[in-house]
């Protein structure tokens, strides 16, 4: 291959070193109106009177809304396909605040100082309610977050309001207690995974204003802009053909933006007013009320023969949606789905889980969306099954690992036609050198150095559903315009999906202009998430330039006065294969256009029936120091089998920052509330995040496989990375002083107490 599999620059390259790209704030007009929410002191309460006389004198002061001024049509915001599984449960503004940091008001002005100052004259009275906060009660709880009638679930999810459920479902295969009786060795453990917070450098934001068409405009820092569209049109009661919706550069999303956190704010001023105007979050506003990881109570019941084959899976998960369903019956899926399927042999399986609603704020989707705390705690589990066995953790996994042509009934009975799994976890262990390191060496000063593995599983989109569509021209001169849906939030897909073009069209990567996402000229696509793009947004690209080669060969045919099948397309020439003679694709695209014919494009789209998963396995090592409990990460080794790497430098950053944020989710962040329901992980001062220096040294590697129903043979990459580090620092603490932490962050007062 000349491109795909090649280390290509980023079609945007210059522009982000020279700090020249454009991202949302940069597009909006300085005479935009400033739009700020004042937020709910409280957890759960009902709004008594909202007094805005003094607010609404403020100089400068466009407009102040309150739920009286919104409509009462309950949608979500949540960015999935229709109809979506996530409950329609949201007003704009609503008349019951659910979580401290709930919207009560939205203040427009000509100024920030004025908006700030208006915001502090607004007087609530609250009738205030008792929260719901543990998330291990909120099921069948007297008190509701969600009593209202007109809360609806489109999906038949499991979901229940009156029970404050969001979703709810169990699986099986086999009889897995009478399997689990019949065990020599037989693990039963409860594992907790905190909230966690994105924490994307670009905090959400939104520009909106109306066009001379009287069409709302929407300029939104999103993953989702397709999705967007439909939001705001439920939100806001009007048709989606007056909106359109415009992806600029976005400084990140990892998942935050899959959810319309900041969009229908600006929306309803600009919708009320016909002014412009736009919506920044703070970062405090990020932090207290957007859409961080849900939190997640794992029970793994797993057990094995004498022999140390693994025979049965049990798992059951909580997971704590918060005050609205966005994301919470989708994400808990993963938990199990993407963690029970790594064990192939196993004779049977079962899981089950709830999704509850409590009085915090609402979870999303994260990289990893709900894999990653499945995936914690399974893998948590088989180290402690083989501790019980006196078995080496990574043979215990070797022998019983998912291999190649196996079918996984845990995964939807779909078979792993594209598994390096095997080779992945060998190779670590010599790059780590886990046969001299394991279990344990003590320094001899105090700390002891332990190592640990993991592995992990994805998938490649959602399996018929996420859809994508690409859209290629000839123009004038040759060249190639590429418009995709797909959004590049840093990730680089405009680069990865060029690449595929210029492959397939034998062409430079300098011919293919890549066109970012309106929702008006792009054709549809689902978004960036569900590691999505590479695999479904992909082989649209294959797809549309397979269409296109025989268009312009066509064309080629009918300037040459001969047949297409006698015609040869080489990438730069239409070739007579009978006579040797030539037409350029310059020429071809010269004497389209000047002849008044019709463009030579082509668009095709793609879905697929399966999500074939990427694998992966990452050993951590670690030193304890056994007078205080500190745990550093000195080595992290990963391999990663993402089928067909398209861009290696690019799928190398891609698993060095998934890696850096799964670390981080290991050893240092963590969401704490109050006993009030206050968020006082408000800042990054108290939400702590890893910096390069604490992330420790990470070295990637790749063991590819061959994925038959992907482009080139590629599979995702994008969440699968982010998967393994909270288990294998986990295990390896373990490994160092017999300390096991099953309820995340790893801190050195956990290892502490649990050494003493």
């Amino acid at each position: 291959m000349r491109v795909v599999n090649q280390s290509v620059r980023k079609v945007d390259h210059k522009a982000l070193v020279t700090g020249k790209a454009v991202y949302t704030d940069d597009l909006a007009p300085k005479e935009c109106l400033i739009v700020k929410v004042l937020r709910s002191p409280h957890a759960h309460a009902l709004i008594k009177e909202i007094d805005l006389e003094k607010a609404d004198k403020v100089p400068g002061i466009e407009c102040i809304l309150t739920y009286k001024d919104c409509p009462d049509k309950r949608f979500t915001m949540a960015g999935q396909t229709y109809p979506e599984p996530s409950p329609y449960d949201r007003l704009i503004l609503d008349r019951r605040v659910r979580f401290a940091g709930d919207a009560v008001a939205i203040v427009a002005g000509c100024t920030k100082d004025a908006v700030d100052r208006a915001l502090r004259l607004i007087k609530v009275k609250y009738e205030v309610l008792e929260p719901v906060l543990d998330f291990r009660t909120a099921k069948d709880n007297g008190i509701l977050v969600h009593p209202e009638d007109n809360w609806k679930s489109l999906c038949p999810v499991g979901a229940d309001n009156k029970r404050n459920l969001c979703a709810s479902d169990v699986c099986a295969d086999g009889d897995v207690d009478s399997v689990l009786d019949g065990c020599e060795y037989v693990v039963d453990q409860t594992y907790h995974t905190q909230a966690n917070q994105q924490s994307m450098m670009e905090t959400f934001r939104t520009y909106t204003y109306i066009d001379a068409y009287g069409r709302l405009n929407v300029v939104s820092s999103t993953q989702i802009p397709f999705h967007v569209r439909r939001i705001l049109a439920n939100a806001l009661d009007i048709p989606k053909s007056r909106i359109r919706v415009i992806k600029p550069r976005i400084g990140g999303g990892f998942g935050a933006k899959q959810t319309v956190v900041s969009e229908v704010y600006p929306a309803l001023v600009t919708w009320v007013t016909g002014k412009p105007s736009k919506m920044i979050f703070t970062r405090e506003e990020s932090l207290t009320a957007s859409s961080p990881r849900h939190e997640m109570e794992v029970r793994v019941r797993i057990g094995a023969d004498k022999d140390g084959f693994i025979k049965a899976i049990d798992v059951y998960t909580l997971s704590n949606t918060g005050a609205y369903g966005e994301h919470g019956p989708t994400t808990v899926g993963l938990s199990g789905h993407k963690s029970i399927p790594l064990y192939g042999k196993a004779e049977a399986f079962r899981f089950a889980y709830d999704v509850v609603y409590t009085n915090v704020m609402s979870a999303g989707a994260y990289r990893g969306y709900g894999a990653t705390q499945g995936i914690f705690a399974v893998e948590s589990a088989v180290d402690e099954l083989a501790a019980k066995m006196g078995e080496d953790p990574a043979a215990l996994r070797e022998k019983n690992m998912v291999r190649e042509g196996q079918v996984m009934p845990a995964y939807y009975g779909e078979k792993a036609e594209s598994c390096a799994l095997d080779r992945c976890l060998e190779r670590a262990k010599g790059m780590i050198g886990w046969d001299r390191k394991y279990p344990r060496r003590d320094m001899g000063n105090g700390k002891v150095r332990g190592v640990g593995a993991a592995l992990a599983m994805q998938g490649s989109g959602i399996s018929g559903v996420d859809t994508a569509s690409v859209g290629i021209k000839v123009n004038d001169d040759g060249f190639y315009s590429l418009m995709i849906g797909a959004t590049d939030m840093g990730t680089g897909c405009d680069t990865i999906l060029a690449q595929m073009a210029a492959e397939c069209l034998d062409c430079s990567m300098e011919e293919i202009i890549v066109h970012g996402v309106d929702t008006d000229a792009s054709p549809y696509d689902t978004g960036s998430y569900a590691s999505s793009t590479t695999y479904v947004t992909g082989m649209a690209v294959v797809r549309t330039c397979e269409t296109l080669r025989d268009l312009i060969r066509e064309k080629g045919a009918q300037y040459l006065g001969c047949d297409a099948d006698d015609t040869e397309f080489d990438g730069e020439n239409v070739i007579d294969l009978k006579t040797g003679e030539m037409i350029s694709r310059a020429d071809i695209g010269n004497r389209v256009m000047c002849s008044s014919q019709n463009a030579l494009y082509a668009s095709e789209a793609f879905s697929s029936p399966v999500s074939p998963p990427p694998f992966m396995a990452g050993i951590a090592e670690v030193e304890v120091d056994k007078e205080t409990g500190q745990v550093e990460l000195l080595d992290y080794v990963a391999v990663v089998d993402c089928g067909t790497v398209v861009n290696p430098a690019l799928a190398r950053v891609q698993t060095e920052g998934g890696l850096a944020q799964g670390i981080g989710m290991a050893l240092y962040e963590e969401v704490v509330y109050g006993s009030q329901g206050k968020n006082y992980s408000n800042s990054f001062m108290q939400y702590k995040i890893p910096t390069r220096l604490d992330v420790g040294n990470i070295r990637v590697e790749f063991e590819s496989s061959y994925e038959p129903t992907g482009p080139f043979g590629a599979k995702s990459i994008g969440e699968i990375v982010i998967n393994t580090p909270s288990p294998a620092i986990a295990n390896a603490v373990y490994n160092a002083v017999g300390v096991r932490i099953r309820e995340l962050p790893i801190t050195a007062e956990k290892i502490y107490w649990g050494m003493h």
